[in-house]
């Protein structure tokens, strides 16, 4: 693996840019009031920084440097896309488009069953994921890029487990807490800032650890793969659900590298890879597999992608409808319009039209990826570390 130049960080730096531009609104209630309270020019900031590493970008003039350019920067531009989705999405209930209102508290895909609610769908994918691990009562168990603990929350009451979760966003860690603590969790599950390529804990720390749709955003798999071997107990387990590109996907093809680049500007993604590179990094962070497969090619009469492709078809909820609606032509087009307004009246933050236009465009991108086979994001492996494996710091 070639070394991967990682950020010096900086948490003082990060808690007065945070504290600026968010102020106190992470522990107030997510509403339309509260995105107005934030910094108008720290969201300028926010947003201008995130799309300069993207503006200009197109599949037809797509060279090798091209795809290099953002990992030098990805610590900063992964802080970036996360504030300027939340300043779009936690606190706008009527733009938002994958962010906390409507995706609820937990950001990822999930499989369906006919009927199934979205809510009950996410959890049941959240479930299946400690399953598969068997995680056990009492296991410390770390989650890796824990958003806003969504998962960290469910999971440590679906396994009866003390859960970690890791993140190098202050503002989603505070909103993460102010949600355990409504909820009475006290101990049970803690959130800390950190970046998963250089995680401050010990070595042999954690029984257990899993990641949720978060280590594709990481400059290397083998390089974040390897940390957590770090942080795992000798015989413990590591269990992740990654964004691929499958092998169906074809670099040479213009169509293709459109899919995979709509998914990577819209979701601050620096390089998708291919499953087969997934699994060799695993591998060489020391990993032995036992299990992997894509959930999406699971014979479901529902598509992992139906929310984003605005289908009403496959509704499980009367609950799932307006999440639905802002994702078809009509809503998407009202959001477009009315963001629009907003920002000329100087109700909503310089960017927010652009940044709901350009996680349209990516939702677009992921239908057609998963329609044509070409993405996935729940490819499942769950490796162990050998019990031999000594208290290696490296």
């Amino acid at each position: 693996m070639a070394p991967v130049a990682l950020e010096t960080e900086d948490h003082s730096r990060d808690a007065q840019f945070n504290k600026a531009m968010h102020g106190a609104s992470a522990t107030e209630g997510i509403n339309f009031m509260a995105m107005l309270k934030k910094d108008s020019k720290a969201q300028k900031a926010t947003v201008d920084e995130y799309f300069k590493h993207w503006d200009n970008k197109s599949a037809a003039v797509e060279t090798e440097e091209d795809r290099e350019v953002p990992i030098t920067a990805l610590p900063a531009m992964l802080r970036n896309v996360t504030d300027a989705h939340t300043i779009l999405g936690q606190e706008n209930p009527i733009c938002n488009i994958d962010q906390t209102n409507g995706w609820a508290q937990s950001f990822h895909f999930c499989r369906y069953s006919k009927g199934e609610a979205f809510i009950q769908a996410l959890a049941r994918h959240e479930h299946y994921l400690a399953h598969k691990m068997n995680l056990k009562s009492g296991m410390e168990v770390l989650d890796v890029g824990c958003g806003v603990g969504g998962p960290a929350r469910e999971i440590a009451k679906f396994a009866d487990v003390n859960v970690t979760g890791l993140n190098n966003n202050d503002y989603q860690i505070q909103r993460a807490t102010t949600y355990a603590h409504s909820e009475g969790f006290g101990k049970q599950v803690r959130f800390v800032k950190g970046d998963f390529m250089q995680m401050s804990f010990e070595p042999n720390s954690f029984d257990a650890v899993y990641a949720i749709e978060a280590t594709v955003h990481a400059p290397s798999l083998e390089g974040v793969y390897s940390e957590i071997f770090r942080v795992l107990k000798p015989g413990g387990v590591f269990g992740v659900y990654e964004w691929l590109m499958t092998e169906r996907y074809d670099n040479d093809n213009a169509g293709h590298r459109g899919i995979r680049i709509g998914i990577e500007q819209g979701d601050g993604i620096s390089n998708m890879v291919k499953v087969a590179e997934a699994l060799k990094a695993l591998k060489a962070a020391g990993f032995e597999i036992e299990h992997h497969e894509d959930l999406a090619e699971r014979p479901d009469s529902v598509p992992w992608y139906y929310p984003l492709a605005g289908d009403f078809s496959h509704m499980g909820s009367f609950l799932d409808f307006f999440r639905i609606l802002r994702l078809t032509k009509i809503g998407r087009g009202a959001i477009h319009r009315l963001v629009g307004a907003l920002e000329v009246l100087g109700l909503a933050p310089h960017g927010t039209q652009k940044t709901a236009d350009t996680l349209a465009t990516a939702a677009d991108a992921l239908v057609a990826g998963g329609k044509e086979k070409l993405f996935t994001p729940m490819y499942l492996m769950v490796g162990r570390k050998p019990s031999s494996a000594g208290s290696s710091t490296s």
